[in-house]
Formats: C-alpha cells, structure tokens, sequence
C-alpha cells in the first residue's frame, strides 16, 4: 500500500475506531488495482503514468458520489453514464487531453482480471455506450469506499503533477545557467541506469539530434549530382506508442534507433522482427560497454537460433550499433554552448509533448 493511500485511509476512518485500515485494504480489489497503477511517483525507471485507466475509474466515480453515494439499491437499477459524458470529462483532467477512449471500453477491464486476484466480474460494466463501475467493488463490508478512492486518486494526479512541475522548472534553470560546463554535468545526471524510461528516451534523443546534426554527407542519383546534406534526426512518437519499435528516425540514411532497457534480450529481437529485420540501432540505458552488451546478446541470438547460421546472420546483421549511456555522455561533452543551448530546448519540448504539459 503506497504511503499516501495508507495516509488517506486513516484520516477518512479515523472516527471508526473498530474498522482494521489494512482490512479494508486487502478486501476491496479497486483499491488494490488503483494501488498497483499508481508507480510513476516513485521515479522507478520502468513505470507508467497510467492516466487513460486511473482516469476512466475516476470519471465514474467522480458522477457516482453525487448521485448514488450509499445508495446501493437506487445503484442497482442505473443503467450507466453516457460515454460521451466520461470522455468529455477526463479529457479535461490534468495530462488528459491525448488519452483516447480504450480504458473505457476494454483496457481496465481485461487489466483488472489479470492483475487482481480471485475477482469474478468486470470492474467496468459496459451497456451499449453506457458505464458504470460493479457494485460489487463499491462496497467493502457495507462501507460505500467512493469518496475516499476518489481522494486518493486525486492525490497520486497532485504527486504527479508536482513531479512534473518540478522537472518543468529544472530545465528552465538549466536553460538560464550561465556555464555550459554546469549545464552539461546536470544533463548527464539525467543520463542514469535508474532515471524514468521516457525521460530517459528524451534526453538520448535530443543529444543524438545535436550530435549529428553537425554531420554531413553527400547524396545523389550520380556523381554529378551530388549534395551536401546535414544528418537529421526526428523522434516518431511518444515512448508508449505502438509505432512498430521505431523511436527515432534519421534523414536522409534512413537509419532506425530504438531506445531499450539492457536486460530484456528477447525483446531486441522482436523489434527487429517487427521491421523485418532492417537494421536497427539501439540506445540502451546501461552503463555496461557497448561491446559487452553486443557480447551477450550475440550469445542470445546463438541460444535462440539454436546455431543455425540462417538465423544468426539474420539478426547479426539487423544490429546496425549499439550505443550506451557512455557513449551519449561523450557526445554530450562534445557539444558547443550553443548546441548545448539547442539540447535543452529540445528537451523541454519532447518533455511537454510527453507528458502533455502545454496549454489548450
């Protein structure tokens, strides 16, 4: 039980001097399950924010506790809420405006069974474009939990949005810093084995962006026709899209760059797979060298293809480089004050694009 959530439950039932906090806790599976989505404020480089299923909870929650809040037998003839009225609402939520519509419709659901055990029924009922959460986790001992599920959403979105808000304004004092030598000692601080999936993904992109954009090369159709051409490098997507495992993209060589963790080997293979094999570098959040990292994974590939050359020259040859915390950390410090400048502005925009921190 994350700390927060302990915090609330005390304070909500501190006038119930009988009733066990950790009791209710364990059996009520939409505290469990809010409790399980709940990781991105821990920094944990692996979590996720979660909002589209946090949110679609609380969308119904929010118009439940107005309307049926102890009412349980009036609950049990509602058909549901439109779902025009619940996307309308939590697209208007702090971080919202992206999210699109499968928490509602699927997501939550299917989540909740596989994670939360010994639960029969759906979480969200679904009735011809109309929702409503199961009575059946309302309710822990006759005690209507809403209002303080409510409250503890509330207060992870608070968490959250403070996070935010304070990495917001780190950039912004960088971006001010006078030395380039401080700016760029910072910047590698974010470079870390333990720094957040997607800040990582920022960071890495926008080093490479200013690495490479003072290389040049020359293309054309003949040796007459030759042009001078800066490499460019664009990102394609946000870190949870499903883009077919391509995160950057570089013009005009057309080269593909995939931001991975380092000890998930099974999963390079399968974004080599999912672009039929062309080849793909990789950034791995790791401070292992290159070599070791391509050392073990060439000894992957040797188990998975069970020695069959056909295999092995498959993915061998679908590894175009592989490019490691080291690395970017030597590229960073190569770069003018002015590109440094460039990176931090670069940073600030994919950070506010990811985590959709701009105004309407």
């Amino acid at each position: 039980m994350k700390e927060f959530t302990k915090i609330i439950l005390n304070k909500y039932y501190k006038k119930n001097t009988k009733l066990n906090i950790n009791e209710l806790f364990d059996n009520s599976p939409l505290l469990k399950y809010l409790n399980l989505k709940m990781g991105a404020i821990s920094g944990n480089s692996k979590t996720r924010r979660n909002l589209a299923n946090i949110y679609a909870i609380y969308s119904l929650l929010y118009f439940y506790k107005d309307e049926f809040y102890n009412k349980p037998i009036e609950y049990q003839s509602f058909l549901g809420y439109d779902y025009s009225k619940l996307f309308e609402f939590y697209r208007g939520l702090y971080g919202g405006n992206k999210l699109q519509n499968h928490a509602l419709n699927s997501r939550v659901n299917s989540e909740f069974k596989n994670k939360i055990a010994n639960v029969n029924n759906d979480l969200i009922v679904i009735n011809d474009g109309k929702y409503a959460i199961h009575i059946d986790y309302l309710y822990v001992n006759k005690i209507d939990i809403s209002k303080v599920a409510i409250q503890i959403i509330e207060k992870y979105i608070y968490l959250l949005k403070k996070k935010d808000n304070k990495l917001s304004n780190d950039i912004e004092n960088l971006i001010r810093m006078d030395s380039a030598k401080d700016k760029k000692i910072k910047i590698s601080e974010m470079l870390d084995e333990n720094t957040e999936a997607r800040i990582f993904e920022i960071v890495s992109y926008s080093i490479l962006k200013n690495h490479y954009k003072n290389k040049k090369i020359y293309i054309g159709y003949s040796i007459n026709d030759l042009k001078e051409e800066y490499l460019t490098l664009y990102k394609t997507g946000r870190t949870n899209a499903n883009d077919g495992g391509i995160d950057f993209v570089m013009k005009p060589l057309g080269r593909f760059f995939q931001v991975s963790e380092v000890n998930d080997y099974d999963k390079y293979l399968l974004d080599i797979d999912k672009v039929l094999h062309f080849p793909i570098t990789f950034v791995i959040k790791t401070l292992q060298s290159k070599e070791s990292i391509h050392e073990y994974l060439n000894k992957y590939i040797e188990k998975k293809s069970g020695g069959m050359k056909i295999i092995k020259d498959r993915y061998d040859k679908a590894i175009e480089e592989i490019i490691t915390i080291n690395e970017l950390r030597i590229w960073l410090n190569d770069l003018t004050e002015t590109s440094i400048n460039d990176l931090l502005r670069d940073i600030e925009l994919y950070y506010k694009l990811e985590f959709n921190l701009f105004d309407d």
